[in-house]
């Protein structure tokens, strides 16, 4: 059957038909931009301490009733407990004075009977202040995050089937409405499980928005318009989005008016469904091959150049073959995840990835999350982790273009390992120091995940490199899942969550040595091909002829 890329050469790689392609998916990732990252103050604990009701006290006694604890070297207000209002009430009726006439530690204590209040300095409201997430019910606060990471590693096996079953465009525009109709939808919320529901819905969405978004574009787009655009442009989109979102959250500081103003974006994108054409590729595999064949001479007007007669001549005469030979190939051999280790050198090789794969998902997301808590302004902190993925966006594309992967992969896990190292050495004043070693930390691990993507592609054969890509990718979510857990450990010690992934990060790029290397060198088709590789000779060499970054499909996502 004629090659698609030669049949549709006659486009060319640049036109209007390709910028509005490349510009419009790539502005269409970012609400998910937004979204992704908007729990981080959504989900914020405000300040806050057991709440005094109006009752009949000294002045002295309302300002002692909470009791005063040691918080990481620091006193500060009991968040969870005070003293006895009715043994506080009578003490003050008869005149007695707290710290003078009674000793404060030999009252009895209580837990907030009457409720909560929460300081207002950052937030009118968040969900924690709204559903009092906090105290006993403050496990809910992180586990709000893991059910939207849980409704995108559900997306993230669905995207994909609903995507070849009923195309790319319909899932795009049908997933963007189910996540801004859910994000609007959760200002409503009754409740707490009510609001994880609709949070978990709109995970799905978002997932499934992204994948869509990219696949449409690496099938529509060719040449190296298509890897700028599945290594940059909708990385960008996306860096974009996450930069806006605390611009969005500082002048909205009500967790309701937020969650509106973030869901009203996707509304802006409904004329995008009579600019944005169907894949011609999946058109073709469905065999609407006169659908195909309209849309690109539709392109061949906005470019400017004049399309063959006949675009797919031999389409229909090549197709009952070519489907017959990939019948016969397919039955041959099967090949499922049993495969990923059914050898030692497959094995080592998947059990190293999805270490590297666990690492970088679960940094990006704890450090992406803890935004909110660093030492400085939430909102300046926040902006600063989002700008810091451009750059971060812009080394993956230069390192796949001129660096081996090997060495590329385990330098950037040492530079974020080290980084989150480093922080517990910083002192108490230098708080912009400690935010600077963060957010290189983050710069890595960002980097590591743009790299991994195409490493992992690169690495297995043709006949796993779908199976291998995807299986990674889901333990990546696994770590998202329990990234927003992990900065809970602080209360233990401060620094124990950065010490954990430090040492993840440090950990893996060891592994990585013993990696095979990929770059300069042909991708394996077979299994035996991939046999030969091996990680410990000469691994940082690169040969003459460059190997392509990979355009990976939606199933590998």
């Amino acid at each position: 059957m004629q090659d698609y890329d030669d049949a549709t050469a006659f486009l060319g790689h640049w036109g209007c038909f390709q910028q509005s392609v490349f510009f419009l998916l790539s502005a269409s990732i970012i609400p998910n931009g937004l979204a992704a990252f908007s729990l981080v103050f959504l989900t914020d604990i405000p300040g806050h301490h057991c709440l005094v009701p109006a009752v009949n006290l000294t002045q002295d006694w309302y300002e002692a009733i909470i009791p005063v604890q040691v918080v990481n070297g620091k006193q500060e207000q009991s968040r969870c407990s005070r003293y006895r209002l009715d043994v506080v009430r009578n003490l003050s009726a008869q005149g007695f004075i707290p710290g003078r006439d009674v000793n404060l530690t030999d009252l009895q204590q209580e837990g907030c009977v009457d409720g909560w209040s929460y300081s207002k300095d950052l937030y009118q409201s968040t969900i924690v202040s709204e559903f009092d997430l906090v105290c006993g019910e403050q496990w809910k606060q992180p586990f709000t995050s893991t059910v939207y990471f849980l409704g995108v590693l559900a997306g993230s096996f669905i995207s994909g089937q609903l995507s070849d079953r009923f195309g790319r465009k319909p899932v795009l525009f049908a997933t963007m409405a189910i996540q801004t109709v859910f994000s609007f939808v959760e200002i409503f919320s009754p409740s707490w499980i009510v609001l994880s529901i609709l949070i978990f819905i709109s995970g799905l969405g978002q997932i499934s928005n992204y994948v869509s978004a990219f696949v449409l574009g690496t099938e529509i787009l060719a040449g190296n318009v298509r890897v700028l655009f599945s290594s940059l442009g909708v990385c960008m989109g996306f860096a974009l989005g996450y930069m806006m979102l605390p611009l969005f959250a500082y002048f909205l500081r009500d967790w309701k008016s937020l969650l509106l103003a973030l869901s009203a974006p996707g509304l802006l994108y409904l004329p995008a469904w009579w600019l944005i054409p169907e894949s011609p590729r999946w058109l073709l595999a469905q065999g609407r091959v006169e659908e195909a064949e309209a849309i690109l001479r539709n392109a061949a007007k906005k470019n400017k150049v004049e399309a063959p007669q006949v675009i797919f001549e031999d389409y229909n005469h090549a197709e009952p073959e070519t489907a017959a030979k990939a019948d016969k190939t397919q039955a041959q051999e099967h090949y499922n995840v049993f495969h990923l280790l059914s050898t030692s050198n497959i094995r080592n090789t998947t059990v190293t990835l999805s270490l590297v794969w666990f690492t970088l998902s679960t940094g990006y997301f704890g450090l992406s999350l803890n935004t909110s808590r660093l030492h400085a302004n939430p909102y300046i902190s926040c902006f600063v982790s989002a700008a810091v993925e451009v750059p971060a966006y812009v080394t993956s594309w230069l390192a796949l273009r001129n660096l081996p992967r090997q060495l590329s992969v385990i330098c950037i896990l040492l530079l974020g390992g080290v980084s989150l190292y480093l922080i517990q050495l910083v002192p108490e004043g230098l708080s912009y120091l400690s935010i600077a070693l963060e957010m290189l930390g983050k710069y890595g691990l960002t980097t590591g995940t743009a790299l991994v993507y195409v490493y992992t592609a690169e690495l297995y054969p043709t006949v796993l490199r779908n199976t291998a890509t995807g299986v990674c990718a889901t333990l990546s979510r696994v770590g998202s899942c329990i990234a927003p857990f992990l900065f809970q450990l602080s209360v233990y010690f401060k620094y124990l969550p950065h010490i954990i992934l430090g040492t993840l990060a440090v950990v893996s790029a060891f592994s990585a040595f013993f990696l095979p290397e990929s770059f300069g060198r042909p991708l394996p088709q077979t299994i035996q091909q991939m046999h030969k590789r091996d990680g410990m000779k000469c691994p940082f060499i690169p040969r003459k002829e460059h190997s392509k970054p990979v355009v990976l499909h939606e199933s590998q996502l």
